[in-house]
């Protein structure tokens, strides 16, 4: 039986998990902290770790970069309320598998430890080998900046130049590498894909340029790196910014040389790769502070891609929402025909710090749950609908210039004030006033920020 780490410090939403999962025959193991959790990953090995974002010792981060330290390829899937959106999409970086959005829906819940299942079920032989082959996954869109990248990207595929995409976490940089490679005349080859940032400082030497047996503990067979294994194709650098000094300063010498050492061995082994790097970091402002090599960075930097936040392209942004949408109904085997003009709306005024990710988990979250032909708000999560009438409140102090329904909930925040004032903030009171119960009062306080 699947054995499932489960770290949640709420009991009660713990046990629903637990049973859920055990349910459809998983075996799961709960713990509340995560110092639990890592003595736990000191004598066991799970094969999935579910944890929540906020514990009780710290964040669920902590869970994520232990786990990589003392295991190898272990998914992690982190549980987070929708205001933690951008911490989220940090621990992707990290090399979560994925997160999760509190109130957890069981179907996504299930559909998603499966996934991470599957993949990690994957030899990492087979996955290496498995080279893009088609271009069905990237997106050109129809925005001056879409068009601009693609120029960009057809102008230099063909040469082996080194490139840094430069772009937030989620903005597709390696959607963009991958369609690079596609265009190149490495195409035949590997596309190897490396998370700097999820890379422990101990073991991303032998990660990248391999080890041979005994070189140190737990070493027990010789390894090939990625830059050896991907020979012939080409290596993707994710967030480059994250290696250690004495990393950079190895792989400067591999780009210079195109050879590479293992770690223990005294062998020069050539290579034959392209490389691309992402950063979402600014890597000339951390080359003059120090904490990257500014030769390193020219090195890699022989042409630029930008790719822009999606709140910056939003002509994009039904593009790609009806990309994710026939993509989710092709894997969840639904027939959803598009989004309903509310949807729409909503998406438009949204501002997305997620970007193309977050967009694509919304969407399929919302193939997942919507019960007719075009997704509606209700499918959509609250967070994402209260978002534009917040920013509204705040910004907006003529209920005139307010469209109606803005100006329909600045009255009730006003309304709500002014009751409360009357009964000298009595809840029961203002509840009772209003016609509504305790929760809803409370609900709505908390949404319109009324102390």
């Amino acid at each position: 039986m699947i054995k499932i780490l489960l770290v949640e410090d709420d009991l009660t939403y713990s046990r629903i998990i637990k049973n859920f999962l055990e349910k459809n025959n998983f075996s799961v193991d709960a713990l509340t902290k995560i110092e639990d959790a890592k003595v736990y990953l000191d004598t066991h090995q799970p094969s999935l770790i579910i944890t929540d974002f906020r514990l009780p010792d710290g964040t669920g981060l902590e869970v994520l970069r232990y786990s990589k330290e003392v295991l190898e390829d272990i998914p992690v899937l982190l549980i987070t309320n929708y205001s933690d959106i951008r911490v989220a999409v940090k621990a992707m970086k990290m090399g979560a598998f994925e997160y999760i959005l509190k109130p957890i829906n069981p179907d996504e819940l299930l559909l998603t430890v499966n996934e991470a299942l599957e993949g990690a079920n994957e030899t990492p032989k087979k996955k290496k080998k498995s080279a893009p082959k088609s271009d069905e996954d990237y997106i050109v869109g129809k925005s001056d900046t879409s068009k601009h990248i693609e120029e960009h990207i057809q102008l230099v595929a063909p040469t082996d130049l080194t490139v840094i995409i430069l772009g937030e976490t989620g903005t597709g940089k390696e959607y963009i590498a991958k369609r690079i490679h596609r265009k190149s005349s490495r195409s035949h080859g590997q596309f190897v894909a490396i998370d700097c940032g999820a890379l422990s400082k101990e073991l991303a030497g032998s990660e990248l340029f391999g080890h041979v047996k005994g070189s140190f503990t737990g070493a027990l067979d010789n390894k090939i790196g990625h830059l050896e294994a991907a020979g012939g194709g080409t290596v993707f650098l994710d967030e480059v910014g994250n290696l250690s000094y004495d990393i950079q300063i190895k792989l400067l010498r591999a780009l210079q040389e195109r050879k590479i050492r293992k770690i223990g061995g005294n062998q020069e082994i050539p290579i034959d790769i392209r490389i691309i790097a992402a950063t979402n970091e600014e890597l000339l402002q951390q080359a003059k502070e120090g904490t990257f090599r500014e030769d390193l960075y020219h090195r890699l930097n022989e042409f630029t891609i930008t790719a822009l936040p999606l709140r910056e392209r939003k002509e994009d942004l039904m593009v790609f929402a009806n990309q994710f949408l026939e993509q989710s109904n092709q894997k969840l085997g639904k027939n959803i025909k598009g989004f309903d003009a509310d949807a729409v709306h909503i998406f438009e005024k949204y501002t997305w710090p997620g970007n193309l990710r977050e967009l694509k988990n919304i969407v399929r979250r919302a193939v997942l749950l919507s019960q007719s032909e075009y997704i509606g708000i209700n499918s959509l999560p609250r967070e994402l609908i209260d978002e534009p009438v917040t920013k509204a409140l705040e910004e907006t102090s003529n209920v005139e210039s307010a469209d109606f329904k803005t100006s329909q909930m600045l009255q009730e925040k006003e309304m709500i004030i002014r009751v409360l004032q009357e009964v000298k903030y009595n809840k029961s009171k203002a509840a009772k006033t209003l016609g509504i119960d305790r929760k809803t009062l409370y609900n709505k306080m908390e949404k319109y920020g009324i102390d």
